[in-house]
């Protein structure tokens, strides 16, 4: 026999039959406890870097004048809590020399605090590939592990569904999720050069499917040589290596090609140079003396030449 389908009403307890409509809603207001800094740890695998940059300096100097305007979100774990949102704050507080901060304490699962912390993140005006990357793959994960998603059946339509999930409520689209998630299987100082700009997004994925050797041997080449691939190399490198052709020399002749829009350089040691100029002098400065003073050799040839023709 079924059980009678229960009402909700929307309590949750017997005392708020008694309650007023004021006090109800003031019961599920979200309670904001003061919490030791001591007691809150950041987030398993935080994706996102803490730096002590401008950004940084401003939100400490907000704290100073006007405290912590927007609580931090944390879970309670055996020793204290383990923070979802909040974590520059928390640097901030500390650098200031405080004891505590406002926190909101909430029972999350795991899948639920991985998809919190994630989306709380994303909104922030200034994010390095690499913590995109590494956040964007954690909250799939997360959402594929997430009750009522099957662990087996049509496996492709699964991820397409997580990754559908993923890209609903995310400032990218679905495509764009899908290149950040594969530079994770970029080595550590290949993303590195992705965060700094030297290599754009779309050759990075195209790098991404070469194995980890084959990206050190490229790694080595382009801090040898001082280049990196454009996206039409970094394709046919991920052709060379999925057909098994990946040969070291056949990298260094790909990469030797000269690009279109490619700057050459003439590389001078820099001991060789020091000794003209004042220890203090700029390498800017350095340039633009050298290409004066090429420029004032250029019209002594000049004048050379015209006075052996007019001789």
């Amino acid at each position: 026999m079924k059980e009678p389908k229960k009402i909700d009403l929307g309590l949750t307890g017997y005392e708020e039959l008694f309650m007023s409509s004021e006090e109800r809603a003031d019961k599920k207001k979200p309670k904001v406890e003061e919490i030791e800094l001591s007691k809150l740890v950041p987030f398993h695998n935080h994706p996102f870097k803490v730096k002590n940059d401008e950004e940084m300096t401003q939100l400490m100097h907000s704290i100073s004048e006007t405290g912590v305007l927007v609580p931090a979100l944390a879970r309670p774990k055996e020793d204290g809590y383990e923070l979802i949102a909040g974590h520059r704050r928390l640097a901030a507080c500390k650098a200031l020399g405080m004891e505590t901060m406002p926190v909101i304490i909430r029972d999350l699962t795991d899948e639920e605090a991985v998809i919190t912390m994630v989306d709380s993140n994303l909104q922030r005006e200034h994010i390095l590939p690499s913590e995109k990357a590494f956040a964007y793959k954690m909250k799939y994960e997360a959402i594929k592990r997430s009750p009522g998603r099957k662990g087996n059946g049509d496996q492709v339509g699964h991820q397409l569904k997580s990754i559908d999930s993923l890209a609903e409520d995310a400032p990218d689209s679905r495509n764009q999720i899908q290149r950040y998630i594969r530079l994770t299987n970029l080595i550590p100082a290949i993303l590195q050069m992705v965060d700094d700009g030297k290599i754009a997004l779309t050759p990075a994925v195209e790098l991404s499917y070469l194995p980890p050797s084959e990206q050190e041997s490229l790694l080595s080449l382009m801090e040898s040589d001082e280049v990196t691939p454009s996206l039409s190399q970094a394709q046919r490198l991920r052709r060379m290596s999925e057909e098994g052709m990946m040969t070291e020399e056949g990298m260094l002749h790909l990469m030797s090609e000269v690009k279109g829009n490619q700057v050459e350089y003439v590389k001078v040691p820099m001991e060789s140079l020091r000794s003209y100029f004042r220890p203090e002098t700029s390498m800017k400065q350095m340039t633009e003396t050298i290409v004066k003073a090429m420029e004032y050799y250029k019209q002594y040839l000049e004048r050379q030449r015209s006075n052996r023709d007019a001789r």
